[in-house]
């Protein structure tokens, strides 16, 4: 399978681009690809979609916050397929579900509904979304975990099927399409008088309507029910980033398209460790000996505890790292390390004994002078250490 283009790419624009350069960008792409200016054209065909796809995302500011930190991962492509997969715009969406949701950029010039040659599309019935909260440890965040979640929704009727009709015998051809399932109309377009074929708004594209409804569902097709989904949620994921499940959100009334579950990812704040980016810091606090002698110690990472050497001689505010000890890229770009920022623990009260030791040493030569490291506070050489 190809890999994503670049979604600033596809629409050829800055980053940086406004939503007017974004809407102009799209609206010549989808111009260029449209299927009644290539009939037969795949590639433009696959090209109106890409750019459709991409469009839906930057002129949303948050899938696009989303994807400018986490990239097409952030958007539920990096996941494969199945109950539990991620999908995006372009692999569950048709031609159909563009010019409906994006028509307006066109005055309503690609209208809603194929082209009399571009074959059948699905019911425009299309259940609600729903939107959950998912908490995860840094440790299940470092490695990826899979999550059965019980989701109460709108699911299909067990007793009708979802038709909302009593039998297999309680309907009528639909008089608006006469069983087809579309309408046909003329619509006034950029390249002339176009014929298109619509899903029909009176039956929703089945052809038939019920005559006698499901005593159960009342003639809905949907009913109050519970699924468990099971959520195979990759390693890397970030506070705020929303995975989308496709089909796993309510149920549509008289059999139409689920639709969609949207998974926000939360973290579950770490007693030791704190997450800056893909990099987790840790604040160590060593003892006065140890600082002056050296010594190891142990410290946490998301894989368990680990042993470090304590360089004799190491003052406060020496920052250690701990290469690849980070979290995963959630785009597989790698991975970041684990920066153990030291501290040391001075006693706050000390016995007779110690007092006297101390104020030995406080008389030896090498404690006569404090003496500044490199001349910068700890702040200064934080800083540097991140350039």
């Amino acid at each position: 399978m190809a890999e994503k283009r670049d979604y600033y790419e596809v629409l050829g624009v800055q980053k940086n681009a406004n939503a007017d350069e974004i809407k102009k960008a799209y609206r010549k792409a989808a111009i260029q690809y449209h299927p009644d200016k290539n009939p037969g054209d795949k590639e433009a065909e696959e090209k109106f979609k890409e750019a459709a796809e991409a469009y839906d995302v930057l002129s949303n500011p948050d899938k696009r916050a989303r994807y400018d930190q986490f990239g097409h991962a952030g958007m539920g492509g990096a996941a494969g397929g199945g109950a539990g997969g991620f999908g995006g715009f372009g692999g569950g969406f048709s031609m159909e579900d563009i010019f409906s949701q994006f028509g307006d950029i066109f005055g309503g010039h690609f209208g809603g509904g194929f082209r009399s040659s571009s074959g059948g599309g699905r019911r425009v019935n299309r259940g609600s979304d729903i939107r959950v909260k998912v908490k995860l440890t840094l440790s299940e965040i470092a490695t990826g975990v899979t999550k059965k979640l019980k989701i109460n929704k709108t699911v299909a009727c067990d007793k009708c099927g979802g038709t909302g009709a009593k039998d297999a015998s309680s309907y009528s051809t639909c008089s608006t399409c006469g069983g087809s399932g579309y309408a046909m109309r003329v619509e006034n377009t950029f390249f002339g008088r176009v014929q298109t074929q619509g899903v029909c708004p009176t039956c929703g594209g089945t052809g038939k309507v019920v005559t006698a409804p499901c005593d159960r569902c009342k003639g809905e097709g949907t009913v109050r029910g519970q699924e468990v989904v099971e959520i195979a949620i990759p390693a890397g994921v970030g506070e705020g980033m929303a995975l989308t499940v496709t089909g796993k959100g309510n149920a549509a009334r008289h059999g139409g398209v689920n639709g969609d579950l949207q998974v926000l990812i939360e973290e579950i704040p770490d007693p030791e460790l704190i997450r800056d980016g893909n990099d987790l810091i840790h604040n160590l606090n060593i003892t006065v000996t140890t600082a002056l002698l050296g010594g190891t110690v142990e410290v946490p990472t998301v894989d368990g505890r680990a042993k470090i050497k304590i360089a004799p001689g190491t003052h406060a505010g020496k920052v250690l790292r701990l290469g690849g000890k980070g979290l995963p890229d959630v785009n597989g770009y790698g991975r970041g390390d684990e920066l153990v920022v030291v501290d040391i623990t001075v006693p706050a009260k000390l016995n007779a004994e110690e007092k006297r030791l101390v104020e030995q040493l406080a008389q030896q030569p090498a404690f006569q002078k404090a003496e500044s490291v490199k001349n910068q506070n700890i702040f200064e050489r934080m800083k540097s250490f991140f350039r």
